[in-house]
């Protein structure tokens, strides 16, 4: 690989993503990270994209509607953990963006750093969105990156406190923003009033909380049959996306007595497009509230199935925006706090044009230095002799980072053998998505007779 100091050389990025969203902070990332605010950057900028194979591999119409994230869709292509080290191994990258789940992070992290690399990729992490749930766990399995990306103040000084906590090094937390914020502040227009209900595929998880929330949004649009009512969905049925839904909004409004009124639609989409349209955002604790919020969009967190940790609504606590369908139905509109705001990385204020400049510059540093550190992740097997290896085993690698036994195969697998694997991999993703939206719930529903 040529010096990274030589600016003749194009900088090579490889983002890795395993799910939509993921990847959509992931790509964005990436390029937050090598470009400036004036969208221009010291040498030619490489950016290549990886998905890993599992159960929530985006697809195709999935990665259409992330929107522009500057690497086009046909380039992007599916690996599995082993083929990601392969790949790393023989492209020579400079930047790795892990825009994975915690245990796949920490599974990458002991690959990379069992292949012994002369010259490693600076790796960058973090998180898709607002952090309210398994806060030390994932963290943990996000130890050892060079670059642990906050999204705000309030996360940066979590993150630190869980690293520090426990004895770990805390330099790679760096307070930066979520890459996808943007677009035009919100500006009402005479003649539209539109209400949008930001759905989560797994928030709130049973089928009669859900059941509820649609009911009101149907109740909210007949009350008000001037305003036009979305219902902004994250996937199609059969579709995965961060998280599992198994009771997808769409079935159960096929089933609502009385049917839908007819200023209430069903969207889909970039988030981004649904906003330029949005007067009021409302929703359960969707990390569409953030980007509604640096918009200056008017924007309800709801309180009708309490405030707890299980529905991350608490993270909201202390910004204004906390309220209930009988008040907005009524009117009210909240207003968000200043304090509250400022330490979330909404940026409204007009600073999220710096918001990565500490990133970027951290990158650029790890970039110039003759040789990176060891990858050193928290857990071992010796700090964790307990739960690393089932980690690693779930990536198909042994304790020590390398591949397990029969986890390696050509790279590219083509003819008859490669369309009969393909085609078994998708029987087996429809079979994984039917267990989960048809057989589980009535598992549960049995269990609870």
């Amino acid at each position: 690989m040529p010096p990274r100091t030589e600016k003749t050389t194009a900088l090579r990025v490889a983002v890795l993503a395993d799910s939509d969203t993921r990847w959509k902070w992931g790509a964005l990332t990436a390029r937050r990270l090598t470009i400036d605010a004036s969208g221009t950057s010291a040498q030619r900028v490489e950016i290549s994209g990886l998905l890993l194979r599992g159960r929530a591999t985006p697809t195709p119409r999935q990665l259409a509607e992330v929107g522009d994230v500057g690497i086009d869709a046909d380039r992007v292509r599916e690996v599995t953990a082993v083929e990601f080290l392969h790949t790393v191994r023989d492209e020579g990258y400079d930047v790795v963006v892990l825009a994975l789940v915690g245990g796949a992070v920490q599974a990458m992290l002991h690959g990379l750093a069992a292949l012994r690399l002369p010259a490693r990729p600076v790796v960058v992490t973090g998180y898709v969105g607002v952090v309210y749930e398994k806060l030390a766990d994932g963290l943990l399995l996000r130890h050892g990156a060079d670059v642990v990306l906050a999204n705000s103040r309030h996360d940066a000084e979590r993150f630190r406190a869980v690293y520090e906590g426990v004895g770990a090094d805390a330099s790679a937390v760096t307070e930066a923003a979520l890459p996808f914020l943007g677009g035009e502040p919100h500006r009402p227009q005479e003649g539209r009033d539109t209400v949008v209900f930001a759905a989560q595929p797994s928030v709130p998880a049973s089928r009669a909380d859900r059941t509820y929330l649609l009911r009101r949004l149907v109740e909210h649009a007949r009350l008000h049959p001037d305003r036009e009512v979305l219902l902004k969905l994250r996937s199609k049925p059969g579709e995965h996306t961060t998280h599992i839904e198994e009771l997808p909004y769409q079935r159960l409004a096929e089933k609502l007595p009385g049917g839908l009124p007819p200023n209430f639609r069903l969207v889909y989409g970039h988030m981004g497009e649904v906003l330029d349209r949005t007067d009021l955002l409302v929703t359960v604790s969707s990390t569409a509230a953030l980007e509604s919020l640096h918009r200056r969009i008017p924007t309800a967190i709801l309180t009708d199935l309490g405030v707890r940790e299980a529905l991350g609504n608490h993270h909201f606590i202390g910004s204004g925006l906390l309220t209930s369908w009988d008040h907005l139905d009524g009117g009210h509109r909240p207003e968000p706090d200043g304090a509250w705001l400022a330490g979330q990385g909404v940026a409204a204020d007009g600073t999220y044009a710096t918001a990565y400049d500490n990133a970027r510059a951290r990158v650029e540093t790890l970039l110039a230095a003759a040789r990176l550190p060891d990858l050193a992740p928290y857990y071992t097997p010796a700090t964790a002799p307990g739960y690393l290896p089932g980690i690693l085993a779930r990536h198909h690698l042994a304790p020590d980072g390398h591949p397990l036994p029969g986890a390696e195969r050509p790279r590219e697998v083509s003819g008859v053998r490669g369309a009969v694997r393909d085609a078994v991999r998708e029987a087996a993703r429809g079979a994984y998505r039917q267990g989960v939206q048809r057989v589980a719930p009535v598992i549960r529903r049995m269990g609870e007779l």
